[in-house]
């Protein structure tokens, strides 16, 4: 564009381009809805506030920086200007000194003239303690004080100056003569404090006569008089110089602190070698900022306080257009959630004025009657859907609720529809009152009952023959409240066996009402009670009281099975139900059950004696024919008189013996086959193994089969029927015995192994276990599915009743007994039956067992030839 485009144009061309953007911010703008411009009318003038507070915080801040720099730089450069006035100093005065030296290895002076040089040099410098000539064997040969005056007393041999540089020493005097001595050049010493306690570090220079080393000149300063005569004035005005030492302390400074006052560490530091001595001593340059800063800046607090409050008004100003586009949006969620709870809802809204005009009806009104908002706002009574015949009762009805007098659960009344059909509805009038108190009409809500009268009609036939089921039923049907206890239901055969009484209920439950049932079917004593409170028990009760229970009713003299739940009662209340069922019957039939079992056992011990008949008349003959031979022998003898008196008791002994073990075996038998009740009593397995073995060595010898006993030691007590046991063990043993007998099994397999050993499992607990292993041929898989069933028997002449009683009794015992085939690979090599006892096992009783601790009583018992 040329400089001759004339303004106009310029300006045209300028608003050509910018209209896109124009237009485009005017679209976005003109999109967004009228709470979103406002907020962001709103945002705007904020945003030009904190950008206009952040440009002017970076103002102050940018100059707060520039007089930092500013400061920083002048700290720097008066450091400098008095490192470089020290170190100019410094510079002369070794020339001066290394002239001197020159002179001195040179013979121009001797001792006098040196001390006369010396005197002059010391006086122009007031920086110096004193300088000083030694030998190479550190012998003084003239020392010169501060004062320009002969120093005798400086640099004495005694040991006690800390500037002397002694032999076999390591203070800072030595150490620089040595690195003189050796380095053959001017060394400076580490700062120390000489005998005055005054900071002072020395400058030797080696005396060098033809290659040897011959002494050194020692020019001592003080720290404290470099920095007060050699620092300009202006700079220790504008700044405080301070030299420091290896471990960052103030050796001396500019400034001299008052007595007991710490001074305040300066923001601004600049460290310096104190060149060209480079023994440790820093030169530091301290400054401080000359203004106060930004805290204590009144036009930076106005500043801010000027934005801030414009901030706290546009927020506020913000907050409250938030709160009213809230009321707003509120209102219009409000006005459209009842709009649509009015167009949703199924009952019938309709207002009328003071006149009885309708003014409004909803969706749900006009669906009911079928007329529209049109046919109705408007219309005074009668109204169109009033039937014609219920005129005059719904005229009467509308004036006794508009006076107030209408029921509090509404009124029933009929409803013509458009197209000629009615229906039942209730009509609730309530008056509508504005804000200032004042009523403006009433406002009536109808509802549609007819399905709900059919259903409550349903419910109640349903209920009539509900209850009529229960009064049919023979079982007692009663439901008790828990809080209070009343009697809400009892049935007919409740009410003829107890009466209308609740006692009854309680005697059925145990006379615990909230108990739980325990696994015999007593209510448990110790179940949660009732809370005060909530009146529900402290635990679920959904599956509380499920189990039946079995009750005797003594004054009835009748036995009830009784089921018991909770539930909740049709007012909310919680309740307990019982359901007794009479089953006198039944115990009756159980008993005689239980009568016919004990006959059924002392049968079976009839009949193993009966099937061991041969075996015990042999067993018997064997005594009675030993008495018979004694006897017969006494009277040969007694008539030949060829006995003494010892013989003749010696024979009398032997023939009592036999006739002991006949009376022995006899009364074993009796006791077998004795008829008697059920008795449990603590027994020990050894003595039942000990007596069934005994009864069965009669069948065993018979058959030539040998018996191996093995009973574990510290077994604990069994509380069973000894004698019910001992049937058990008998039964196993008798059909093991047979097994082989009828197998014709070798000699090598004619034996029979019985172990009682102790167990204990996380299932069942501890038990005793008994087991008869035999080397036969093994049962079929057929016989060990259907053993136990009742006269099921591979005998012949069997009755089919062994097994399935043994089952039975040692099932009383809470045990279980299994039989099992014993495999050698694939073939069958014997069988084992085994049942268990219940008893506590204790860690004692598990070690007798062989497998985990000694080994029990063993028994042997060989066969022998009938």
């Amino acid at each position: 564009m040329s400089a001759d485009t004339p303004a106009p144009e310029i300006r045209t061309r300028s608003q050509r381009l910018l209209a896109p953007l124009r237009r485009l911010i005017a679209t976005w703008w003109f999109r967004q809805s009228p709470s979103r411009q406002d907020r962001l009318a709103t945002l705007g003038p904020l945003i030009s506030v904190l950008l206009f507070l952040a440009a002017i915080i970076s103002a102050f801040w940018y100059l707060r920086n520039e007089e930092i720099e500013r400061e920083s730089e002048s700290v720097k450069r008066d450091t400098e200007i008095a490192q470089q006035q020290i170190r100019l100093r410094l510079i002369e005065n070794q020339e001066q000194l290394v002239r001197i030296a020159r002179e001195v290895v040179t013979r121009q002076i001797d001792t006098h003239e040196f001390s006369a040089q010396a005197q002059a040099f010391a006086r122009e410098r007031p920086e110096l303690t004193h300088v000083t000539w030694l030998s190479n064997r550190r012998e003084r040969r003239s020392s010169v004080g501060a004062a320009g005056f002969q120093a005798d007393r400086l640099m004495s041999a005694n040991g006690n100056d800390p500037s002397m540089p002694m032999p076999n020493q390591s203070n800072a005097a030595a150490i620089a003569f040595e690195a003189a001595k050796d380095r053959r050049q001017p060394v400076y010493s580490p700062p120390f404090t000489d005998a005055n306690g005054i900071t002072v570090f020395q400058l030797h220079i080696p005396l060098i006569d033809r290659g040897g080393f011959v002494g050194v000149l020692i020019a001592e300063y003080t720290v404290e008089a470099l920095l007060r005569y050699y620092v300009p004035s202006e700079v220790a005005t504008r700044h405080t110089i301070a030299v420091l030492d290896a471990r960052d302390q103030i050796v001396s400074s500019t400034v001299t602190p008052m007595p007991g006052q710490v001074l305040r560490r300066a923001s601004l530091l600049h460290d310096v070698p104190l060149a060209p001595a480079l023994n440790g001593l820093v030169l530091r340059g301290q400054g401080w900022r000359t203004s106060i800063g930004l805290i204590n800046n009144a036009l930076f607090w106005l500043v801010l306080a000027l934005a801030g409050m414009t901030v706290w008004m546009l927020l506020g100003t913000w907050r409250h257009m938030r709160r009213r586009t809230q009321i707003q949006n509120a209102l219009t969620l409000e006005t459209n959630f009842r709009r649509a709870m009015e167009n949703s809802m199924l009952t019938g809204m309709r207002a009328m004025d003071m006149d009885t005009r309708i003014t409004y009806v909803n969706p749900a009104f006009c669906a009911m009657t079928g007329f529209s908002e049109a046919d109705l706002v408007g219309r005074t009574p009668p109204y169109p859907f009033w039937p014609a015949d219920r005129r005059e009762e719904n005229a009467r009805l509308l004036q006794q609720e508009l006076q107030g007098r209408s029921p509090s659960g509404g009124v029933e009344v009929k409803i013509a529809r458009k197209d000629g059909s009615a229906f039942d509805a209730r009509v609730y009038v309530s008056p509508l009152v504005d804000t200032k108190g004042k009523q403006t009409g009433w406002m009536t809500s109808m509802t549609n009952i007819t399905e709900a009268k059919r259903v409550r009609d349903q419910l109640s036939a349903s209920h009539e023959r509900f209850t009529t089921v229960l009064e049919g039923l023979d079982a007692a049907v009663s439901v008790l409240s828990v809080q209070p206890p009343e009697l809400l239901f009892a049935n007919r055969s409740y009410r003829l066996w107890f009466g209308a009484d609740p006692a009854g209920h309680a005697l059925l439950a145990g006379g615990h009402l909230l108990g739980t049932t325990s696994r015999g079917g007593a209510l448990d004593d110790s179940a949660d009670e009732v809370d005060d409170y909530s009146g529900l028990p402290a635990e679920a009760l959904t599956d509380v009281g499920s189990d039946p229970r079995e009750v005797y009713v003594e004054s009835l003299a009748m036995w009830f099975d009784v089921r018991a739940r909770y539930l909740q009662w049709t007012d909310g209340r919680l309740a307990q139900m019982l359901i007794a069922t009479d089953i006198t019957m039944r115990r009756h039939a159980e008993a005689q059950a239980a009568l016919q079992a004990d006959k059924a056992q002392v049968t079976s011990r009839l009949m193993t004696m009966g099937e061991m008949a041969s075996s015990v008349a042999h067993e018997l003959n064997q005594p009675l024919t030993a008495i018979t031979n004694y006897c017969n022998g006494m009277v040969s003898r007694v008539r030949a008189d060829s006995i003494d008196k010892e013989a003749l008791m010696a024979a009398l002994t032997k023939t009592a013996k036999q006739a002991e073990r006949a009376g022995q075996i006899i009364h074993r038998i009796r006791n077998f086959v004795k008829r008697s009740e059920p008795q449990r009593q603590p027994a020990h397995a050894a003595d039942i193994v000990e007596d069934a073995v005994e009864l069965a060595g009669i069948e065993l010898r018979r058959r030539s089969v040998a018996i191996h006993t093995y009973v574990a030691q510290r077994l604990p007590q069994m509380m069973v029927d000894p004698i019910l046991i001992e049937q058990v063990l008998m039964n196993l043993l008798k059909n093991a015995a047979e097994a082989i007998d009828n197998a014709s099994l070798p000699t090598s397999r004619r034996h029979i192994e019985l172990r009682v050993i102790p167990k204990h499992s996380a299932e069942l607990g501890g038990q005793i276990e008994f087991s008869v292993t035999d080397m036969g041929p093994g049962l079929p898989d057929e016989v060990l599915a259907r053993m136990y069933e009742a006269f099921f028997s591979t005998k012949a002449d069997g009755l089919g009743i062994g097994l399935g009683l043994c089952r039975s009794i040692v099932e009383s015992h809470q045990g279980r007994i299994k039989a099992e085939n014993l495999y050698n690979g694939s073939l069958v090599v014997g069988c084992r039956f085994a049942f268990t006892i219940p008893v506590t096992i204790t860690s004692e009783h598990l070690r007798s067992d062989p497998a985990n601790g000694p080994a029990g009583s063993a028994q042997r018992t060989e066969p022998t030839t009938p």
